[in-house]
Order: structure tokens, then sequence, then C-alpha cells
């Protein structure tokens, strides 16, 4: 459904090469199979949850970036950069029904999974792209969902603030923030950028420079992050006791790739749950 025609899944990569999955000895064949072929080479590497199985998951990863998508060859050196690794759903944890707050998220696979690599390489896995939050590509594609969905409502008015909801101050509310601190540039942009053309009415660029105008155009001025007290995060769970051990900075669960400001992690808003968040909402655009 996302577009990608040739898809080979890890049991499918497992079941070609059964010699590779070695940690469960109950899953080792009793017998050697036969040489694999015909099997394609693989491409690309696409991340989008933890899996059951991570030792066999992280191990034929692994195995895919070493041989260059070939798992039959052997090769003698490393090829760096390695194949194009993608990835999406940064959250290191989760909340579930268990008492203890903290499952491990697909953030925690992928922080396993970069430093195995570095730890057989000597290198840094490197990803082609991190989509979802907090990646800013995500919160631009809820944006550009919430006014196709106003258009097909017949709303008429310009959208000019959107309301992001979350559990996770280190994803949900880090992403909110960084959207936030894009739409706030891309409106100051879109300003310099108006009065440069009133600058250059009479140039021949001016056509090229309406044209940029209308892409750039951002109607929503800004993002507010609430965050709820349901899910991974606790009120008043994170507040520093006046002992010295408890000055130090919070730690980091985000994702390796994006850098900590603890100013992302500060929701606009804290509410106990998603009701409460929706009723601020509306108290805030005055639909109450």
């Amino acid at each position: 459904s996302l577009g990608f025609k040739h898809v080979v899944t890890i049991e499918a990569l497992r079941k070609a090469y059964p010699l590779l999955d070695m940690v469960d000895q109950s899953r080792r064949p009793k017998e050697l199979p036969p040489p694999t072929t015909g099997f394609p080479t693989i491409e690309g590497v696409i991340l989008f949850g933890e899996p059951v199985r991570w030792e066999t998951s992280l191990q034929l990863i692994i195995d895919v970036l070493l041989s260059n998508g070939n798992l039959g060859a052997e090769l003698k050196d490393i090829p760096y950069p390695h194949l194009p690794v993608l990835a999406c759903n940064m959250d290191l944890l989760w909340m579930a029904e268990a008492k203890m707050p903290s499952r491990f998220g697909h953030g925690t696979f992928l922080l396993c999974l970069e430093n195995i690599y570095k730890k057989v390489t000597g290198l840094e896995l490197k990803y082609e792209a991190l989509i979802g939050k907090p990646s800013t590509v995500t919160y631009r594609y809820a944006e550009y969902l919430i006014k196709e969905q106003a258009e097909k409502q017949g709303w008429k008015a310009p959208i000019r603030r959107l309301y992001a909801v979350g559990d996770n101050p280190m994803s949900d509310v880090y992403g909110a923030n960084l959207y936030n601190n894009y739409l706030k540039s891309a409106h100051q942009n879109q300003i310099q950028a108006g009065v440069k053309r009133s600058l250059q009415a009479a140039s021949p660029q001016t056509e090229d420079h309406l044209k940029l105008g209308k892409d750039c155009d951002h109607s929503v001025e800004s993002c507010e992050s609430i965050l709820v007290c349901t899910g991974v995060y606790r009120h008043n769970a994170d507040a520093p006791s006046k002992t010295k051990e408890c000055q130090m900075e919070p730690v980091f669960h985000g994702h390796r790739d994006f850098c900590f400001e603890p100013s992302l992690v500060e929701a606009s808003y804290i509410v106990q749950d998603v009701n409460d968040a929706v009723q601020l909402a509306f108290k805030k655009e005055n639909w109450s």
C-alpha cells in the first residue's frame, strides 16, 4: 500500500538462508540445506516497528548491510556507505498495561541496531531518512491531511493553529515544538520573500518569485503541544528534588540523530487526558 512492489520480509529472508539465524537452537536446521539460488539482491532496509524476535531481526539486518544485500556473497571489505536504511517510529519507550511504565519501543530496537553495527564495523549506521515523530516531515504531512479534511468539509477560514496531543515528551512534545519552530521560520521567510518581491516588482524574475511564494505558503502559524498524563508521562514524576544528585540534566530518550534541547520537551499545556486536551483546544479556539 506504500508503493513498494518487491518486498522481502525478515521471515522470507530467514527461510531462504536458515543458517544465518543461529540463536534459537530449536529453529536451526537438522540437516545442511542446499545453497540458496535465485534470491533477489536486497536494495534497502525499511524499519517500521519493533519485531517479535529481536535477535533474528538484528542478525539478519546486519547481515544484509555487511553483504551489500547479497547474503550469498562473501565480501572481503565492509561496504560503506551501506545500503539505504529508512526508519520510522523512534519512541524509545511506550506505555502498556504493565505497572512498570517503560516498555521497549522501536527506538530501543534502533538503538540496538546502531550500536551492534558500530561495534562490528567501527562505523556509524547512517539513515537515508528518519520518518515519524519527532521528524518535521511527519507533522508537515499531518498539516497537509488536516487542510485536506477542512477543504472536503467546506471549511473556508484558513487554519492558523495546530494542536498536537501526546503522552511522550521526548517524541510527541519534542516533535510538536520542533515543528512549531519550523513554522515560525517558514513564516518569517515568507514575510521576507514578500518584501523582496515588492522590491523586485519590475524584475523579469517576478513570476518565479510569486511561484516560490505560493509553494512556500504557510497559513498555519503555530503548533501547540499538549501533554497528557495517561501514558509514558506522569505529572510531577520528573520534577527535580532538592538533593544534589537531582541537579543533573534529564536523560534524553530521543533518537541519536536528534539533538537534545530542554525547551523542546516542555509542553505548551499539560492536562490529564485526551478529552481534556480536546476541550482545551475548543476553549482556545472559542468553540466551547
